[in-house]
């Protein structure tokens, strides 16, 4: 499972967006300030960040900066979304010259972000199109499925998380702690 960054320090759309986050293929660390983004982002690897541009501690940009940078374990590399109510074409084209991969000015819906975050991280992995396939294996996360040839393979929600992330780390080790990570986030 792929974690994910949200730095809103709206509580209302915060908790909205967390909870629609872990419904999906992503883990996602919520937090509220600049400061504890960049706590975040040195502590643990993250396959995207989504940062809000308006903070009571700073802005978005400023963390943007600091990963373009080389801050956090990612830094330069880390695909970054900005969330804002910024939506003046200026707006955009600051933020993505700064160094953003992407801009979604709020309101949003809910499955666009989603969309757009599964768009930058395929990209981030090197997979330009959106099912995921090792041999005769393909899984599309957008829909939840998996098939092997023509045959669809039925999954239980945790079984479904363990194998999209060994297939997106195709040809890289997964960690046993890395799986027990994700395979424990539902119960035993």
């Amino acid at each position: 499972m792929m974690k994910l960054l949200l730095l809103e320090d709206d509580l209302q759309l915060g908790r909205a967006l967390h909870l629609a986050l872990s419904k999906t293929e992503f883990e996602a660390v919520w937090v509220r300030r600049a400061a504890d983004a960049r706590s975040q982002l040195q502590a643990d690897d993250y396959a995207i960040a989504l940062l809000d541009i308006g903070l009571p501690d700073g802005s978005g940009l400023d963390v943007l900066s600091w990963l373009r940078r080389g801050g956090g374990r990612a830094g330069k590399t880390l695909p970054v979304m900005l969330l804002t109510a910024r939506d003046a074409v200026e707006d955009r084209v600051s933020g993505l010259d700064q160094g953003a991969d992407d801009y979604l000015p709020k309101p949003f819906a809910v499955a666009e972000l989603l969309s757009r975050i599964r768009a930058i991280t395929r990209r981030s992995a090197g997979q330009a199109q959106r099912l995921w396939q090792v041999g005769d294996l393909c899984m599309d996360p957008s829909r939840h499925h998996v098939s092997v040839g023509d045959s669809a393979v039925d999954l239980s929600q945790r079984e479904y998380k363990l194998l999209l992330a060994l297939v997106q780390a195709a040809g890289r080790y997964v960690t046993r702690t890395q799986l027990e990570a994700i395979g424990g986030s539902e119960g035993a």
